[in-house]
């Protein structure tokens, strides 16, 4: 199994209305493909202060890597990334992803 976990520098100016209508998209398109077995999103609670700059986040697990390559190549899914990249803290630079084998 695959845990794709993305964590995400969203600017101060983007409304928490826009930020959710992302990751609401993200988890539609996620459910609605083969291999993907939960997606989870949500805000930065940060409890340990080891990570102030990471505003929001979400976590998808995959069956494999197949199907994390199927989500990634999917013409929605690179819409998305697109739009992600505009609200966050220097675009791509404002997003952290980890792929743990889990």
């Amino acid at each position: 199994m695959i845990l794709h976990a993305v964590f995400c520098n969203v600017l101060a100016r983007v409304s928490t209305s826009e930020r959710a209508e992302v990751f609401e998209r993200l988890s539609k398109l996620s459910k609605s493909l083969d291999g993907v077995l939960s997606f989870e999103a949500g805000p930065n609670r940060d409890f340990e202060g080891k990570s102030p700059n990471y505003s929001d986040g979400f976590v998808i697990c995959f069956t494999d890597r197949g199907a994390l390559a199927r989500y990634a190549e999917h013409p929605e899914y690179l819409a998305l990334g697109a739009k992600l990249c505009t609200i966050c803290e220097g675009g791509a630079d404002g997003i952290i992803v980890f792929d743990l084998d889990v």
